[in-house]
């Protein structure tokens, strides 16, 4: 028997990956400097993750 996933745990990785890219957009917006790394680096998560799926799907 499968255990059904509710609405909860189906998008809970989408909700963080999309509260972390909003974030990282309006860091940038909002200063330069130390702003712009922690920008890079919450906009480079997406990416990760994405690349991650990708090759998780292959094998």
């Amino acid at each position: 028997m499968k255990r059904r996933n509710g609405l909860r745990a189906i998008f809970a990785v989408p909700l963080l990956l999309a509260l972390v890219s909003i974030a990282g957009l309006v860091v940038a917006l909002t200063g330069d400097g130390l702003r712009d790394a922690a920008s890079w680096a919450a906009l480079a998560i997406p990416v990760l993750a994405v690349g991650w799926a990708m090759r998780a799907r292959r094998t």
